[in-house]
This record gives C-alpha cells, sequence and structure tokens, in this order.
C-alpha cells in the first residue's frame, strides 16, 4: 500500500469511528453528514467519496460490527465444550455485545426510516440468513456429535434466531441487563429441554 492509500484508509477509519460515536449519541436521523464533518475535519466530498452516502456509511459501520461481533464469538466459542454451554454462553455473548452496543438503538431507527431501500431489504435479509446458517451448523455439529437428537437442523436454526430476536426486541424494553441474560439462559434451557413434565 503505497502513502496515498494508506492516507486514504486512515480517512476512513477516522470518518467511520468518528460516525459510529455520533450515531451512538444522537441516533440516525439526528446525525447529518454536516455533523459527521465538523467531528472529522474532512469534507463531504471526501466522504462521499469513501462512502458514497450516510446510508453507506451506516451499512459499512454495520458490517464492520458483524466482522468485530464473529471475531469475538470464534475467541470465545473454543472455551465451550458441550452444546448447551455453547448456547449460554451465545446468550450471554448476544446480551453484552448486541443489546449494549452503541448502535443498536440507531440501528433499529435506521432500519424503520429506510427501509423501502432495496440495499437495506437485502442486507437485512442477508444478515437473517447468515445468522440462521450460523444457527444451523452450530446445532448440526451438536447432533453429529450425538449431544442434540438428529432433527432438520435448519429449522431448528430458524426457530432459533426467531426466539433470540423476540428476546432482543423484549430485552430492549428493559434496562435490567442481569434479568435480560437470566431470561435468555431460561429460553435456551426452554429450546434445549422443553417445558413438558416427564410421566
Amino acid at each position: 500500500m503505497n502513502k496515498k492509500q494508506l492516507q486514504s484508509e486512515q480517512t476512513k477509519k477516522k470518518v467511520a469511528e468518528a460516525a459510529r460515536a455520533l450515531f451512538g449519541q444522537k441516533g440516525y436521523a439526528a446525525t447529518s453528514i454536516e455533523d459527521i464533518v465538523a467531528a472529522t475535519g474532512s469534507s463531504k466530498g471526501n466522504i462521499y467519496y469513501h462512502f458514497q452516502s450516510k446510508e453507506g456509511l451506516f451499512l459499512h459501520l454495520l458490517d464492520e460490527w458483524d466482522r468485530e461481533w464473529k471475531q469475538q464469538w470464534s475467541e470465545k466459542e473454543q472455551l465451550y465444550t458441550t452444546i448447551e454451554e455453547k448456547l449460554y454462553g451465545f446468550a450471554e455473548h448476544l446480551v453484552a455485545n448486541d443489546l449494549n452496543h452503541p448502535l443498536t438503538k440507531a440501528t433499529d431507527e435506521f432500519i424503520t426510516s429506510e427501509w423501502e431501500r432495496s440495499d437495506v431489504q437485502e442486507n437485512v435479509a442477508n444478515y437473517l440468513t447468515e445468522h440462521i446458517q450460523f444457527n444451523q451448523e452450530m446445532l448440526q455439529q451438536a447432533m453429529e456429535a450425538g449431544e442434540l437428537k438428529s432433527d432438520d437442523a435448519w429449522t431448528l436454526g430458524f426457530i432459533l434466531e426467531g426466539l433470540l430476536m423476540g428476546l432482543g426486541e423484549m430485552s430492549k424494553r428493559t434496562s435490567n441487563n442481569e434479568s435480560t441474560l437470566n431470561m435468555y439462559q431460561k429460553a435456551i434451557h426452554v429450546f434445549l429441554h422443553g417445558t413438558v413434565g416427564k410421566n
């Protein structure tokens, strides 16, 4: 990478970091390109060169968040030996890194306000597909290891994602992280063991 490319990458990173902080503080709609210009000293043209638009900049931040999330989880995942431990750890990771992330509220606002855009719908669809596949692979491995009975791993992965997304939406309406984690752990227990009494 030559000096010009390095400077360009540094500028892009600086803009992204400043935008992340502003979106986290002010929300998506209330943060303008002018705010980002003021925070970084970069010109509008420079910001548009790197990200095309405010929406493009926010989508870039969501991609960064997703990469960071996956990296952090891959480092933790190896600590768990059973599917039960892994799912409890997964729930803890979700509570710590999704519900408390500075972009969580701005993301909800972004999806609502920009939903008519086809690229936003495509990004959300890709996100859901990736998460279902992630769940599917985790559950399939547990089936192959004999920890779970054989079943349709994709369907179970879909159900697990729906359960976790629903819990996430409900949890945004409470500020008690301890009870939120307990709720996630209870949901994982019910997912794995059910609620029907044994005769």
